[in-house]
C-alpha cells in the first residue's frame, strides 16, 4: 500500500511545523509592547531599568541579552535539517552523474552515511567541549563542515561524496551535541526551555530550506552541486558569529577565569545574579570533586507540570498517529477515506513531535546532566540518536518489503508509546530550577537513597 500526498500537503506540513512551535515559544517572544529605559550605574557600568511602561503591564525583556548569542549557535541546527533533506531530491541526478543509478542501497547509504560521521562527531565533542570551551568548538567543528560541503559539491566519484558527506556528518554530530549544552549554560535560568526551542526552530527551518532549494533538480541534473556549495555558507556564518559570542560562564569558572565569567553573567543574566551565580558554580564544581562521579538521575523525582508533561503528551500524540497510520493501511474501509486518515496521522505526527520531543530532549538532557560529565553524557546521548538515524534510514525500505508498512509504522508507534511510559516514571521535572539547583539536588537525593 503507498501513501501519496496531494501538492497542499508539504505547505500544510509547514504549516503545521511552525504552528508547533508556538506552544513552547512563550508569548514574550512574539508580543509587541513599547517601554522606556532610564540607565542607571550599577556595578560601575550602565545598565537598563525599567521606569515606566506605555502599556502599563510588566514586559518581561531578560531574555533579550541572551537571545543573539543562542541565534547564533542555532545556526547549527539549521545546517542539521538542511544535510537531513538536501540529498533527498536530487539522489536520482546524483546516482545517474556518479555511476551507482539504480543500486538502492548505494542511494541509500550517501543520505544517511553523514549519520555515521556524526556518530563520530559525537563521540568527539564532550573532550573538545571540557578542553576549549563551546566557542571555540563551535568555530573548529566548522572545518569538516565547511570542507565536507566543498567536496560533496565537486565530486565525481562515490567515494568522494561519501567522503564528503561523512566529514559535513562529523561537524553536525559536534554541533547537535554542543548546542544544547551551549544554551543551557549561556540561557538564564527562566527562559532556558523558551532559548532551547530554537534549536527546533533552526532543524525545521533547515529542512524546509533544503526542500524548496530541491525544486529545481527536477529539471537541472546538476543543481544539486550548486545546493552542496550553498551548505558551505552557514558554516562560515557561525565561524564569525561565534567570534563575537559568548562562552559558557559555568565552563569559564571551571577553568578558572572568574572574572570572565562575572562578566558574562552581568550582562547576560543581570548584575544581581552574579555573586549568587558564582556561588552556585563553585559550589557544584566542588561536589563534583568529591561525588564521585554522582551524574546519575533520582528515579522518582516527578509530579510537577513542565518539561515532563510535554514529553509524555508529544510522545502519545506520535504513537497514537503512528497506530492511526498503521490501521488506515491494514484495515481500508474506503480508498479514499483511508488515504485522507493516513494524510491526517502524518500531519498529526510532525505537530506533536514538534512541540515536545523534539526540542524538550536535546534541552532536559543536558539539564539533568552535572558540570562534570555535560558533554560526555550529550556524547554519549547522541551516539545513541546517531546510530538509530543511521540503521533507520539504511534499511527503511528493506523493513517496508519485508513486514510491510503497517508493521514498521506500529513498531515506531510502539517505540513512541515506551518513551512516554518512560517518561511518566523516569523523568526528573527541570523546569524553572538553575542547572546547578538541579545538579545538587539530584546528588543529594542519590546520597540519601
Amino acid at each position: 500500500t503507498s501513501i501519496s500526498l496531494s501538492p497542499s500537503i508539504p505547505s500544510l506540513s509547514i504549516a503545521l511545523i511552525l504552528c508547533g512551535w508556538l506552544p513552547y515559544f512563550p508569548n514574550r517572544f512574539v508580543r509587541f509592547r513599547f517601554r522606556t529605559y532610564t540607565k542607571s550605574k550599577i556595578a560601575g557600568g550602565e545598565n537598563p531599568s525599567i521606569e515606566e511602561e506605555k502599556s502599563g503591564e510588566n514586559t518581561d525583556l531578560g531574555w533579550l541579552p541572551a537571545f543573539p548569542h543562542v541565534l547564533i549557535a542555532s545556526m547549527s541546527n539549521f545546517l542539521f535539517g538542511y544535510h537531513i533533506g538536501v540529498m533527498n531530491g536530487p539522489i536520482v541526478s546524483v546516482a545517474r552523474e556518479l555511476g551507482f543509478e539504480g543500486d538502492s542501497i548505494l542511494e541509500g547509504l550517501v543520505v544517511s552515511i553523514f549519520i555515521a560521521g556524526a556518530f563520530v562527531g559525537s563521540l568527539a565533542c564532550g573532550s573538545l567541549v571540557d578542553k576549549l570551551g563551546c566557542r571555540r568548538t563551535f568555530q573548529i567543528d566548522t572545518i569538516p563542515l565547511i570542507l565536507g560541503a566543498i567536496i560533496s559539491a565537486q565530486a565525481h566519484s562515490l567515494d568522494e561524496i561519501l567522503l564528503g558527506r561523512f566529514l559535513v556528518g562529523i561537524g553536525i554530530g559536534v554541533n547537535t551535541v554542543l548546542v544544547p549544552i551551549y544554551i543551557s549554560e549561556v540561557a538564564p535560568t527562566k527562559y532556558r526551555g523558551s532559548l532551547g526551542s530554537l534549536c527546533q526552530i533552526g532543524t525545521c527551518l533547515g529542512i524546509i530550506t533544503s526542500l524548496f532549494l530541491d525544486i529545481p533538480s527536477e529539471t537541472d541534473p546538476h543543481w544539486w552541486r550548486t545546493i552542496l556549495y550553498i551548505a558551505s555558507a552557514p558554516g562560515l556564518v557561525l565561524t564569525l558569529g561565534m567570534q563575537f559570542a559568548v562562552d559558557s560562564p559555568r565552563w569559564l569558572c571551571k577553568v578558572g577565569r572568574l572574572a570572565d565569567a562575572r562578566e558574562v553573567i552581568r550582562n547576560l543574566w543581570g548584575p544581581s545574579e552574579v555573586e549568587t551565580a558564582i556561588k552556585e558554580f563553585q559550589s557544584v564544581i566542588k561536589a563534583d570533586a568529591t561525588s564521585g562521579g554522582s551524574a546519575l538521575c533520582a528515579l522518582y523525582l516527578m509530579d510537577k507540570e513542565g518539561r515532563q508533561k510535554l514529553l509524555i503528551g508529544s510522545y502519545l500524540g506520535m504513537a497514537i498517529s503512528m497506530f492511526i497510520i498503521a490501521s488506515a493501511i491494514s484495515f481500508p474501509l474506503d480508498k479514499e477515506l483511508s488515504h485522507n486518515i493516513s494524510i491526517l496521522g502524518t500531519l498529526m505526527y510532525i505537530f506533536t513531535f514538534a512541540i515536545g520531543a523534539g526540542p524538550v530532549t536535546g534541552l532536559i538532557i543536558p539539564e539533568l546532566s552535572s558540570a562534570k560529565t555535560r558533554g560526555k553524557i550529550m556524547s554519549l546521548s547522541f551516539c545513541i540518536h546517531w546510530v538509530c538515524n543511521f540503521l533507520v534510514g539504511l534499511f527503511f525500505l528493506d523493513l517496508v518489503e519485508i513486514f510491510g508498512v503497517a508493521s514498521v509504522y506500529t513498531g515506531f508507534g510502539s517505540f513512541s508509546l515506551l518513551a512516554a511510559i518512560f517518561s511518566s516514571y523516569f523523568i526528573v521535572e527541570t523546569k524553572g530550577r538553575s542547572l546547578e539547583e538541579i545538579e545538587l539536588s539530584l546528588t543529594r537525593k542519590v546520597t540519601e537513597k
